[in-house]
């Protein structure tokens, strides 16, 4: 480790408060760059994995899974990026990877650069998002919690090319990425719940059709039914994966059809009639692990074309004040259900 230190947004004990505080500055292996942090965009996992402990290894730690930034040192195997490359990547549940501070470390070969028109505090809203929702629906390796559907560059993977996807939850971040990946795949119609302040922006992404997540399920379900013309659902993505929206997206399945979860499996043991071939996964979106390495790898190939080219466009942005100090308040608002259609994002620069 180096001597040079950095501030950093540090707990010390599960369900302890955030604390900025100074921390040494990593360096990076012969596959990783030291990124110095330029925008940092805040999730779920970041404020139940302080209440809880669940992805924490040791104390002190440093959360943080999404992030933009400027390459300062490269290890020395790299040769896919060099210092002064603007890139977009996913943190990781240790210290020297996660993004709230103000450097960290990134694996080389899982990050994307940010194309011209793209600000870091819009690329750090793309990575965790995005990993959400193509780990579940593209991975291929036997360890992963995927549905295992044929990516669109791969053979087969147009065969869902006018086929009904259900996305619940569109306006959260992964459920905006979850929309515009199902565009990519050729899905058609693709029906989504949202606030109805939320829904022109949902259509500009990918969306065809757009109903009110305040909707009781017997009504929600009638809608879904309307804008497929009677065809059940292929595809479910529940980025909310509460019991009734899980239930919800279960009952506009087709027989054989696939229902990806962002948390655990909450369905009523019920739904599940026997001989049931629906299937029901609970996604991992995390890059890092050896299961998700790979399909981490391709699609962060694409990420920067997608960007040029509009495929994959960037949450809206509501910048936080005061840099990492920032951080807990924007969690507190996540956690009470205050924040919807924008992802909060903060920049450790200006971390007094």
């Amino acid at each position: 480790m180096s001597l040079l230190t950095q501030k950093a947004l540090v707990h010390y004990s599960k369900g302890g408060d955030f604390v900025v505080g100074d921390v040494p500055i990593p360096v990076p292996g012969p596959h990783e760059v030291l990124v110095k942090v330029m925008a940092v965009a805040l999730n779920p996992v970041d404020w139940m994995n302080q209440a809880e402990a669940y992805f924490t290894p040791s104390y002190p730690f440093i959360a943080g899974m999404d992030g933009a930034g400027i390459v300062e040192h490269v290890g020395a195997a790299v040769t896919t990026l060099v210092k002064g490359d603007k890139i977009l990547f996913q943190g990781d549940f240790n210290n020297d990877h996660g993004t709230f501070q103000q450097f960290c470390l990134v694996p080389a070969e899982i990050a994307a650069k940010i194309p011209e028109g793209i600000t870091f505090e819009q690329a750090a809203t793309i990575p965790l998002g995005l990993g959400t929702a193509f780990c579940g629906l593209w991975n291929h390796d036997p360890a992963a919690k995927s549905i295992d559907f044929p990516a669109p560059w791969e053979e087969g993977g147009a065969k869902f090319k006018g086929k009904p996807a259900l996305i619940l939850g569109g306006a959260s971040s992964v459920g905006q990425y979850a929309i515009q990946l199902a565009k990519l795949a050729g899905f058609s119609p693709i029906v989504t719940s949202a606030s109805p302040r939320n829904a022109k922006m949902l259509r500009a992404i990918g969306a065809t059709h757009v109903f009110d997540r305040a909707l009781s399920n017997d009504d929600a379900l009638a809608m879904i039914r309307t804008a497929t013309a009677g065809e059940a659902v292929t595809f479910a993505y529940d980025a909310v994966s509460r019991t009734e929206t899980a239930s919800l997206a279960y009952d506009a399945l087709a027989s054989d059809g696939a229902l990806l979860l962002v948390l655990p499996d909450v369905l009523p043991a019920d739904k599940r009639a026997n001989g049931d071939t629906k299937k029901v996964v609970s996604v991992y979106g995390v890059v890092h692990p050896p299961e998700n390495r790979k399909i981490g790898v391709e699609v962060f190939s694409r990420v920067t074309g997608w960007l040029e080219t509009g495929v994959l466009v960037p949450n809206k942005v509501e910048l936080l004040p005061g840099g990492l100090s920032g951080i807990p308040d924007g969690l507190r608002r996540m956690k009470e259900n205050k924040v919807s259609g924008m992802k909060l994002v903060a920049l450790p620069q200006e971390t007094a």
